[in-house]
């Protein structure tokens, strides 16, 4: 569908220009919410008519949207959410949960449009996006998803979170190893051997196992003697 821009919009165009559009983009998003009238010769003479008006309409948007900065810079995106062992999400952080939270956190309202999240966020980690107050104010952010607080925290301090059997073997690791004060409790303190303890030591290595004692051999039965005639 044809259509004529009544404000600048990222990667389209901008105030005035005419452009054609997926019909299903055109009616559901643009024309509704003001940001473009349909191409025809009325429209044309329409928007001439309006055209101061859109432009300063569309400097106030910026004005506003260059307060906003402040506040949405210094906003903390932390998602906590639900995950399996491998760090991946049950279910998605999109870009109008991004709408929302920001809306919760600075008072700034902005449509799902505007947070150029891209694809749904799927796994645990740390992402960063843009949210685009307006066509000539975007704004970086960064979003930290995890399953706690704790999490959160190691995220934003630049920890890496491990999942999975390697969690598991960590966790093993650190409950079933002994600390050297649980291990050597109770245990006297080895002193060193000296030189004479060596050297006993030693003599003894090389002196031959002594044999144990032959059994008497059971006694024979006496013969007698005979005399001789």
């Amino acid at each position: 569908m044809k259509i004529i821009l009544t404000e600048k919009i990222n990667k389209l165009g901008n105030i005035g220009d005419t452009v054609e559009v997926a019909t299903g983009y055109a009616r559901n998003y643009l024309l509704p919410n003001g940001k473009a009238l349909r191409h025809s010769r009325e429209n044309l003479k329409v928007f001439e008519a309006r055209k101061a008006e859109l432009i300063a309409r569309q400097e106030t948007a910026k004005t506003s949207a260059e307060g906003n900065r402040k506040a949405v810079e210094s906003a903390k995106f932390h998602m906590i959410r639900q995950a399996g062992d491998t760090g991946h999400l049950y279910g998605s952080v999109s870009s109008r949960d991004v709408a929302r939270l920001l809306k919760e956190l600075t008072g700034v309202a902005v449509e799902s449009a505007q947070v150029l999240l891209g694809s749904p966020i799927k796994a645990v980690g740390v992402f960063e996006t843009k949210i685009a107050l307006h066509p000539d104010v975007i704004v970086p952010i960064k979003i930290y998803v995890a399953q706690t607080q704790d999490e959160i925290e190691a995220l934003v301090a630049g920890k890496i979170l491990t999942f999975g059997t390697k969690k598991a073997e960590e966790e093993s690791t650190s409950a079933e190893a002994p600390t050297f004060a649980e291990a050597t409790a109770g245990k006297p303190a080895d002193k060193e051997a000296t030189p004479e303890a060596k050297a006993e030591e030693t003599v003894e290595e090389k002196k031959p196992a002594k044999r144990a004692p032959r059994k008497k051999a059971e006694a024979e039965p006496e013969t007698e003697e005979v005399a001789a005639e």
